[in-house]
């Protein structure tokens, strides 16, 4: 068999190559620009919905089953953070 018959995936594949060849890698689209804006955003409001209620309603956080520590933690997250 010659090379020009193989495919491109079973020409790597040759004795001491990696099982799998590596991913092509490329650039992200618009759409998952905007996803990963959106979810920032979303993260970010959550935090800043959460600080509100710890400060202005302690006890609700409690009602939930959060300690004061793993609030203060959520909080100071960064918005990429997840």
């Amino acid at each position: 068999m010659t090379d020009a018959l193989v495919s491109a995936r079973h020409q790597t594949m040759q004795p001491g190559s990696p099982a799998r060849p590596k991913p092509v890698s490329r650039r992200p689209g618009l759409a998952e620009l905007r996803q990963l804006i959106s979810a920032w955003r979303a993260r970010r409001r959550f935090r800043w919905d959460l600080e509100q209620i710890a400060r202005d309603n302690p006890h609700l956080i409690y009602d939930i089953g959060l300690s004061r520590w793993q609030i203060e933690a959520e909080i100071a997250k960064r918005f990429w953070e997840e």
